[in-house]
């Protein structure tokens, strides 16, 4: 998630072209793979498990994938040497970005890492340079397609244990602190809304607006991380305009 749209980001996931496609399909896989040695096969008891499959309905995921994921999890050695990072630095015009890493080889994924921000007018920082502009917060995202009763949405996920839900066009946002994902998650569930995504994730205190030159080269940054195969996730505090 960056700083601009969420819901513009899962349309972008969607509709992504074959490549970018098998490079998220292939980094859920190994999400789903490390949840499961780390958790168990069973979403139920598996916080990780069940954001990460939930990650994989959103990006909408083969099945057989999903599975051959969770077997990897439950059997082969496969994923037991990879290590769980967090790198932070600045984008352009002191944009903040976090990265959650995983990798099997920290010395490559640095440098490649520092090489990608510093292409595109950012450098790589220390640990908590950024890290305090964020909160670790659970997001839910419902089209207007699926539920468009804003009243009665905003009563059940309240209920549930919502901070916020806000309309942003296509889709309601829903805002809880992570703690509440279950119980909002459960209460959707029993009005039968669907959501296009959720998650847990990290979210900007505030963010800075960018536009021209700044927000090209952000966007660029900000797809060259995604496009890393030791990049899970990439957090930013940027908006730009819909254009």
């Amino acid at each position: 998630m960056s700083g601009h749209s969420k819901w513009a980001n899962i349309k972008r996931k969607k509709g992504a072209n074959d490549a970018i496609r098998g490079r998220i399909t292939t980094k859920i896989g190994r999400e789903i793979t490390i949840a499961v040695r780390m958790g168990g096969g069973d979403p139920t008891g598996n916080m990780r498990l069940k954001l990460a499959l939930s990650k994989a309905k959103a990006n909408n995921i083969p099945k057989d994938n999903i599975n051959r994921a969770i077997q990897k999890g439950l059997g082969a050695s496969e994923g037991s040497n990879y290590e769980e990072l967090t790198y932070e630095g600045y984008g352009p015009a002191g944009t903040a970005v976090m990265l959650d890493i995983l990798t099997d080889n920290r010395n490559r994924t640095a440098a490649d890492v520092r090489h990608l921000f510093s292409k595109f007018g950012g450098n790589l920082g220390q640990d908590g340079c950024v890290g305090w502009m964020f909160n670790k917060k659970a997001i839910f995202v419902v089209e207007k397609e699926v539920f468009d009763n804003e009243d009665e949405l905003m009563e059940i996920v309240l209920e549930a244990g919502a901070d916020d839900m806000k309309d942003e066009g296509d889709v309601f946002e829903i805002t809880a602190e992570p703690d509440a994902f279950d119980a909002i998650e459960a209460a959707l569930a029993e009005k039968g809304i669907e959501t296009a995504s959720a998650e847990i994730t990290m979210v900007p205190e505030n963010t800075v607006k960018l536009s021209g030159e700044d927000a090209e080269k952000m966007q660029k940054l900000e797809d060259a991380l995604e496009d890393n195969d030791d990049v899970q996730n990439v957090y930013s505090n940027y908006e730009t305009d819909e254009d």
